[in-house]
Formats: structure tokens, sequence, C-alpha cells
């Protein structure tokens, strides 16, 4: 059936076209099937019914999916019925708690990619994820198929080693550091990083103040051939596509199946041509994974999933009851990461974490006493001169210090009211302070911690230090503050007993 096209310029979710209610019968379409757009190309659009807001035979389509596929010459477009794919068959299986083969899988993974579910489908399968889980086998081949809907790196030089962190702490910078070693060491370790979705700070928003994160993969390759190391943005690279797409839908449904995040971690390695993994799995109240048991099951699963696919996966499981370091926002950030390679020696948890992995991706390369020759590598300035090179490969300036990196101008102190010790820093809390200041995208918006768990602390003393870029982003850190209090400090006597019986 022709339409005439009328369309607006407005963002999609999901590809869409709005059709009179009169259209719809004619067409034997209802609210939310599927319809095949054709003009001088072809798109699969999820229907939306008016009545009465214009007239019949009038199709209106938002202005991205008309640039994708043009019109008819007479400015008109076919407009058909399009059944059901397969792929809802195969979710509703999984939602019965089914084993999906690989094929269903990759049926699932095409049609997510082509636009052919909806929003409410892929809500679907990840809910399916969520309450029924898949083996490792199913991981594996749910992994594959979405490494395969995109680009996948091929460098000349081998092996490629990788680093990833579950996440889930604030004040993880240690990556550039960790790359930063492992190049000067020698290794190749091009690195795709994310922007923060739930945090204050994910790594490329705070690398992003010191040198350009929006890489192509040709460039990516360039760069860390030349070098051994690349700080990039994944998102800026067609890697595992679709993986990209089922975040935007998971996030506002507020779970991570276990799953899915297997797979997408995995994914994007596969894509990066990854052939030696290192996986950081913080570990610690408030974080992803709350318990050490939980965190050894996530190692088993990667290390047995890398098995599958033919990757060497090895794990890292870190402390992360509190902050790591003091720097919580992406100035911040990159000013203590920065610092570290100049050669300050605080925060030393950062300096031990990051040496400490740098160390373990070098046995894993089959060099000996790995943790000492990451320290030396960081302790000579060879790690920081490497640094430098990538971050001048990656556009950032040749005089980069990290003094250069100032939090923002407005900054309030949360003092402590009570005497006695540090006993717990909730991580939700401070990182909800600091993206409540603006972080991370006012860049200058974060917090300074300065005291840390089992330290002594006085009434009056300064806990930490909020930076805010406007009065009125401060204010809302500081109301934040006072109501959360993130800081837990208590005495050394828990309980007073004593014998109250007369004599």
């Amino acid at each position: 059936m022709k339409f005439e096209v009328r369309s607006y310029d407005v963002h999609i979710a999901e590809p869409m076209v709005l059709l009179d209610v009169d259209d719809c019968l004619k067409l034997g379409v209802k609210e939310n099937d599927r319809v095949t757009i054709t003009g001088k190309k072809s798109a699969i659009a999820i229907v939306n019914v008016s009545s009465n807001l214009f007239d019949n035979g009038i199709a209106l389509i938002p202005t991205a999916i008309i640039d994708k596929i043009g019109t008819n010459k007479d400015g008109t477009v076919d407009i058909t019925y399009t059944h059901q794919p397969d792929s809802v068959r195969f979710i509703r299986n999984k939602m019965d708690g089914e084993r999906l083969e690989k094929e269903q899988i990759e049926a699932i993974v095409k049609d997510i990619l082509d636009n052919r579910l909806s929003k409410i489908e892929i809500s679907a399968w990840l809910t399916a994820l969520y309450i029924n889980g898949m083996d490792i086998d199913e991981i594996a081949d749910f992994t594959m198929a979405m490494a395969n809907t995109g680009d996948i790196l091929k460098f000349s030089r081998k092996p490629v080693f990788d680093f990833h962190s579950l996440g889930g702490v604030p004040g993880n910078k240690i990556t550039p550091i960790v790359i930063s070693i492992v190049a000067a060491g020698g290794l190749m370790i091009p690195k795709t990083s994310s922007r923060a979705i739930s945090s204050a700070c994910g790594t490329s928003d705070f690398v992003e103040t010191f040198c350009d994160v929006e890489l192509d993969s040709s460039k990516v390759m360039s760069i860390a051939e030349n070098t051994g190391g690349v700080f990039a943005w994944g998102g800026s690279m067609n890697l595992a596509p679709v993986d990209d797409m089922v975040i935007k839908i998971e996030h506002p449904l507020g779970i991570n199946p276990r799953a899915q995040m297997l797979a997408s971690i995995m994914s994007k390695k596969v894509a990066m041509g990854s052939t030696h993994l290192l996986v950081d799995i913080p570990t610690g109240s408030g974080t992803k994974v709350p318990t050490l048991e939980s965190a050894k099951g996530y190692a088993r699963d990667l290390m047995d999933l890398g098995e599958r696919i033919g990757m060497h996966v090895e794990c890292a499981i870190t402390y992360a009851d509190q902050p790591i370091g003091m720097a919580v926002g992406p100035n911040l950030e990159a000013r203590e990461c920065i610092s570290i390679l100049e050669g300050e020696k605080h925060p030393s948890s950062v300096i031990e974490k990051a040496v400490e992995c740098a160390g373990i991706i070098f046995e894993m390369a089959g060099i000996s006493n790995g943790v000492e020759r990451a320290k030396t590598l960081l302790e000579s300035g060879e790690a920081h001169k490497k640094f430098m090179e990538i971050v001048v490969a990656q556009g950032g300036r040749e005089d980069l210090k990290s003094s250069d990196l100032q939090p923002g101008q407005y900054s309030y102190d949360v003092l402590a009211t009570n005497p006695g010790y540090v006993h717990s820093i909730r991580n939700k809390e401070i990182v909800n302070i600091a993206k409540t200041a603006g972080a991370p995208s006012d860049k200058g918006a974060g917090l300074l911690i300065f005291k840390k768990r089992g330290q002594r602390v006085e009434q009056g003393d300064v806990l930490m230090t909020i930076f805010a870029e406007s009065e009125a982003k401060l204010k809302r850190a500081r109301d934040a503050a006072i109501s959360s209090n993130p800081f837990d400090i208590e005495g050394m006597l828990i309980k007073r007993v004593t014998d109250v019986k007369p004599r």
C-alpha cells in the first residue's frame, strides 16, 4: 500500500511509523505490529496508531528512517505487513527456562541488529536471562554472535593483551597506569573503555580531559601497533554494536543479567582481537560483586568462557570496600592518575593495584617476577614516558602535567561531626554525591576523600571536599552529603558491660 510521506525530526529509541487508524485496518495491522517501509531501500518499523491527526494515506516517519531508506520517485513509500520473526518464539522458550541452540541465539542477535525486535521484546529477552540465565556454552554462542555483528580488529602484532574491570567502585582510575606500564614493558595492549553509565566517572570520561578518546578502528590499530598501547572509547568504533543496543534498554530496567554481562565483556574483547585478557573483579560492599564467593564464581565463568572462545583469561579479585585513592570525578581522577605516573608515591592503594594488575599481565606473557618488573617500569619513569607517547598519538599535549587538571571553582568541606575511627565508607553514596555535583559531564565536578577506613578522625576534621562548576550543583551535592552521610565513624568502645547486681 502506497503512502505519502510526512517526516518529522525527533529522536527515536526504535524504528517506528505513525499511521491513521483507518489505514491500519486496510493494511491489517494494529499497534506494535511490524511493517516493512520501502522507498529506495527498506527498513522494518513498529506501528503506532493515530486517529484523525492527519488524512488517510499519509505516514508520519521519523527523519532518521527516511534518511536511511529514501522515498520512491514520487515521494511516496510502500508499507506492507511483516510477520513476527522466529526469534520472538526463541525468547519465549528462554522465558520458559529452555536451553537455546546456537542458531536460535544468532537469530535473536541478528534481529536485534536489524531492528526486527521491539524494545518490549528485547526487554523480555533480558528479563528471561535475568531469571533463567544461560549455561556457559550458551554464553559462548551469545558472545560470538554479538562480536560478529560488527568489526573485528586484526592486528599484525601478536599476542594482543587486554585489561578490563567489572567496575562498581568509585575512583578506579588505574587503567591508563596499567596500559602505560605494560606497553613500556614491550607488550601490545590496545584498551577500549566505557563512559559512565551508573558510576560517577568512567575511564573514557577522565581520559578525554587530556587526549582524544573518539578514535576509529584504523586509528586504534595504528596507535597500538606503533606505541604498544591506546586509551580509546569503545563507543566510537563499530565493535559488537548489538551489545550497545541492548545496554540502552537494560539500563532503565535496572537489571544486569549475568549472561548478558559476561557476553558483553567478552564480545568486545573478541572484536578487539584480544588473545590474552586480565579481568579486574572489584569485590566488596556496595559493588557489583559484593562477596568473595560471588567474585570467585565470576572468575570461573570468565575463564571457562575464555577457554571456549579461544582466549586466555585470568582474573584479579581486588579489594573494593571503599573508593580507590582519593579522587572521584573526571579532572580529579585524571590528575591523580597522571601524578602517579609522574612519580607521586600516593595514594598507595592506586599504585599497588595498578602494579599488581600490570604484573599479572607480564606473567601471562611469560615474564617472571611480573610485579617487580611493573614496579621498576613505574618508578624509573619509563611508564610515564610511554604514557606521554600514547597521549600525544591521541592528540594530547606534549607538555601535559597533572597540575593542568583542576577541579571546579566551587567547593565544600564535609566535616566529621564526632571523633572516632572511619568504620566504613559507602560507595553508592559517594557515587551519588559526585553525580549530584555534576560528574561526569562537568569535568571539574567530583570529590577528594581525605579519610579512609580505619583512620582516626577528630570532630571537625575534613572527611572530603566536594567540587562543582556551579553554586547550584554544589548546594545539591552538599545537601546530598549531609542527608546520606557516607562515612560511618565509631569509637573503639562498642558497649560497656557491667555487673549491676546489688552487693
